[in-house]
């Protein structure tokens, strides 16, 4: 198709630039249309506007491309720079820059060597990070009561993993239902593992002790889904103990690295998640069989060794036969030994008793009555001459100190009291005058000052339960008001609107309650 023919002379029509490129544009847009670019991603830039822009390039030449904030979420990868991939999309031509771009809406890994380069890639960057250590991988549970497995309902795997738990150990499992393998099996499994973990202790859904992340064999790309920096990320940070049993034993993707257990298959995760329940009875009957023959050892050997103690002890006769002797030689000699100290103590007492005879003690008594009459005397004649001499000072004093003069002192201490008593009362007066006066100003200030003064000016108090309203979209979201004004309060009951919009009609009450 031509734009125009070639005319001599000035029969040639002429067209505006944006006539050119409107040309071009519907050209480009109607030969082209969709078409496959295949090509190395090179530049990559996602704009704050979300558009996504990018350049595929071969040894020749270089393609602008882009793809719009609204077809970017349903890309089933993000282009890298490096990777070889297949886009799919429209031609399109811009007629302010005179460029055409292709607007790709599907961008796919142009074979299994750059699908493992990027893998590759991918690995190396997470394991940088630290997501692959060992050191933060957790210990799995030993008998766990509650089991989450996260995989597709339909299939053999979960049929599989129930099967073998029968058998092993029976356990509560709850199911997690996902997609194993196309575009939504990275967000859906990453969703899976964060949502487990989100779930309370003891709550309903019960939270699962461990996780086991499971779907059957298949092609690289039939697994990529697990291959999603999304899912890596998501087992790493779980809390729970989570075994991954992805494809078969071969099969190696990038959850197996960061998860706490790698399982060859989905059955190998049941096997490796619970213990042989027989194999723990027979354990526990042969432990228990083991503990009654110790125990039954032990005492026969304590047996033995205090028979062979007991032969060593000497017999209970011949142990009591010297004391028993002792016992009766002190028997035999204890009434001699007491007649003879009878009969020493006696000899004591006759002989200090010899010394004591009536007439010592009458003449002792004798001197020491006299002694005590003559002390008696000399201290009846001390305490007159000191009472004397008592009252001849009292007799000074009083004469000296006069009984006027005590008087008119008397007379005048009294008038002072008076006089003080008469100013004091005034003062106490006056001090109460004036706190009186002050407080009728406070008084007046509080009523200016205070809520009810502003009540009166025409304004209202709303409350929900005991807190003060400041904004109207508190009241839009309370079940009930009680508005005060100047002479009472009233209650207010919310009624949402039937359309479900932030709408909210109310309905009052009077409480009428002066406040």
């Amino acid at each position: 198709m031509e734009l125009f023919e070639e005319v001599s002379g000035d029969n040639t029509p002429e067209f505006t630039v944006s006539e050119i490129a409107g040309r071009v544009k519907r050209l480009v847009e109607s030969e082209l249309g969709w078409v496959r670019v295949r090509g190395e991603v090179g530049r990559v830039v996602l704009a704050r506007s979300g558009h996504l822009y990018f350049d595929l390039k071969d040894d020749r030449s270089v393609l602008s491309c882009m793809t719009w904030k609204s077809q970017v979420p349903a890309l089933a990868m993000m282009p890298e720079e490096g990777l070889e991939v297949i886009a799919e999309g429209k031609m399109t031509a811009s007629g302010f820059q005179s460029r055409f771009s292709l607007n790709a809406e599907r961008i796919v890994v142009a074979g299994e060597g750059a699908l493992m380069a990027m893998l590759e890639r991918r690995k190396k960057e997470l394991a940088a990070e630290g997501l692959f250590d060992e050191a933060r991988r957790k210990p799995l549970p030993f008998l766990p009561n509650v089991i989450g497995v996260i995989t597709s309902p339909q299939g053999v795997v979960i049929r599989d993993i129930l099967h073998r738990l029968r058998e092993r150990f029976p356990r509560e499992v709850v199911i997690w239902p996902v997609a194993v393998q196309g575009d939504a099996c990275a967000p859906e499994v990453a969703q899976a593992i964060g949502g487990f973990n989100a779930l309370s202790p003891g709550g309903s859904p019960p939270r699962p002790d461990i996780l086991i992340v499971a779907r059957g064999g298949g092609s690289i790309e039939d697994l990529w889904g697990f291959n999603e920096e999304v899912v890596a990320r998501a087992a790493a940070a779980s809390e729970i103990p989570l075994v991954s049993a992805v494809g078969h034993e071969t099969d190696t993707t990038l959850i197996d690295f960061a998860a706490d257990r790698r399982a060859p298959t989905p059955t190998a995760a049941a096997e490796i998640s619970v213990p042989v329940r027989s194999e723990l009875l027979a354990d526990l009957a042969g432990n228990e069989a083991r503990l009654s023959r110790g125990m039954a050892r032990s005492v026969d050997m304590l047996r033995q060794r205090i028979t062979a103690l007991a032969r060593h002890l000497p017999h209970p006769e011949g142990l009591l036969a010297d004391p028993r002797q002792r016992l009766d030689r002190s028997s035999d000699a204890l009434p001699k030994g007491l007649r003879h100290l009878v009969h020493r103590k006696r000899g004591d007492l006759v002989g200090a008793a010899a010394g004591l005879r009536p007439t010592l003690f009458k003449s002792r008594l004798d001197r020491e009555g006299q002694t005590l009459d003559h002390r008696a005397n000399d201290l009846a004649m001390c305490l007159r001459h000191a009472l004397e001499r008592k009252n001849e000072r009292l007799s000074a004093l009083v004469a000296r100190l006069g009984v006027r003069h005590v008087r008119g002192q008397v007379r005048q201490e009294s008038r002072d009291l008076d006089r003080i008593s008469t100013r004091m009362a005034t003062a106490i007066e006056a001090r109460l005058a004036r706190l009186a006066g002050r407080l009728r100003a406070l008084e007046r200030t509080r009523a200016t000052l205070g809520y009810k003064a502003t009540l009166a000016r025409g304004y209202a108090i709303i409350r929900s339960g005991k807190s003060v309203l400041t904004k109207a979209e508190e009241a839009r979201h309370a079940e009930s008001l009680e508005i005060e004004f100047q002479d009472g309060r009233i209650d207010v009951t919310g009624v949402t609107a039937a359309s479900g919009g932030p709408g909210t009609s109310w309905a009052g009450t009077d409480r009428d309650q002066q406040t």
